[in-house]
């Protein structure tokens, strides 16, 4: 008979599976450490040194000058940065070109357009990196307070010498008699003191942008001050001067509203020169306890208003032809001034202005 095998034994066999089946949970836990393992480092990132960092290309820009006449290239200012002004060219292009002062170039977009401000900045210009301006030549020019020292101090000179009586200028027999009537030294005190208050103002309150003017604009206002000033103190100071019509009371009351005008002007300018401010925008100046500052009520350049009343009330004083003619050209010239100016304010402060007259309530 035969005999059936027996199976080996029992504790071999788990021996066996026992090792086999070790051998797959280690390879099995090493694949699990080695996945775990990747993981971690693809959440860390590249292992890789950090690359350096390039620096950032910045874009100039070129500007042509072009002369608007001619239109011929007169120079390229090259390399200059986005955050340039219209100065900062100026400048550079002065440098290039020596004979061209920044106060002396206008410079345009286009032939026929406005010219453009110094604070303007390039990139603002630029279409492509090549911007073309066109130059003009804006002649010999003169600093403001410059301006106004120059066409002030004339009449405050010409007015002494001719109060003084030079011999020169009357005759020496007549020059010499001693009387003269209160109102010609009453008319040299108010006309000294205008313009000793105009150039106090323009040196210690008025604010100046740093442009400039052209030298024949400062021509033409001492001409038109000074000669005016000549004629008019010639009258005044003249032997033969006779005392106006009303005697002492039109000279009282003429005196007294000069001086209110004088005050009154002097106290808006300092208001002007000291506008206050809500956030970023500038106020409109409103009216104070002064009461000088009350014409704010009525009209938007008071300034203009005290400085026509001022020599109307002169007028009025010495009763002179020069006088009266000086004031007369002087109201009109400055109602002009005041219709621009009111103009500028109605776009800048419309709320505050929209129901003011620019100089004189109803009629302007």
């Amino acid at each position: 008979m035969l005999k059936r095998q027996k199976p080996s034994s029992a504790p071999e066999h788990r021996s066996d599976l026992a090792a086999h089946g070790g051998a797959l949970s280690m390879s099995h836990n090493d694949s699990r450490s080695f996945f775990s393992l990747s993981q971690l480092a693809l959440s860390a990132g590249q292992i890789k040194p950090t690359p350096a960092l390039k620096h950032s290309k910045i874009t100039y820009f070129e500007v042509e000058i072009v002369d608007v006449q001619s239109k011929k290239q007169i120079c390229i200012v090259d390399k200059v940065p986005p955050a340039s002004t219209l100065l900062d060219v100026k400048h550079k292009f002065h440098k290039a070109c020596p004979q061209w002062y920044p106060s002396r170039v206008g410079l345009q977009l286009e032939r026929d357009g406005p010219f453009l401000k110094d604070s303007v900045s390039i990139q603002s210009l630029a279409v492509s990196s090549i911007v073309t301006l066109y130059l003009t030549d804006l002649g010999q020019q003169v600093g403001w307070t410059t301006f106004f020292l120059t066409e002030y101090t004339g009449p405050l000179l010409i007015y002494l010498l001719f109060y003084i009586r030079l011999s020169t200028i009357y005759d020496q027999v007549e020059s010499r008699k001693n009387f003269r009537h209160p109102v010609v030294h009453l008319a040299c005190f108010c006309h000294c003191l205008h313009y000793i208050r105009h150039l106090l103002e323009t040196l210690f309150v008025h604010k100046f942008s740093e442009g400039h003017t052209p030298l024949k604009n400062m021509i033409k206002g001492c001409a038109f001050y000074w000669g005016f000033t000549s004629w008019i103190a010639y009258y005044i100071n003249h032997p033969r001067y006779t005392p106006p019509s009303f005697g002492h009371k039109q000279v009282s009351y003429a005196a007294l509203a000069f001086l209110m005008c004088e005050a009154g002007n002097h106290f808006i300018n300092v208001a002007l020169a000291h506008q206050t401010n809500s956030g970023n925008r500038t106020c409109f100046p409103s009216p104070t306890y002064n009461p000088f500052t009350w014409l704010f009520l009525l009209v938007s350049c008071p300034n203009y208003t005290y400085e026509a009343g001022s020599w109307i009330s002169f007028t009025v004083m010495t009763q002179t032809l020069p006088a009266g003619i000086f004031a007369f050209l002087m109201v009109i010239q400055m109602s002009l001034w005041a219709q621009k100016k009111h103009k500028l304010y109605l776009k800048r402060f419309y709320p505050e202005v929209r129901r003011k007259a620019a100089m004189i309530p109803i009629i302007f």
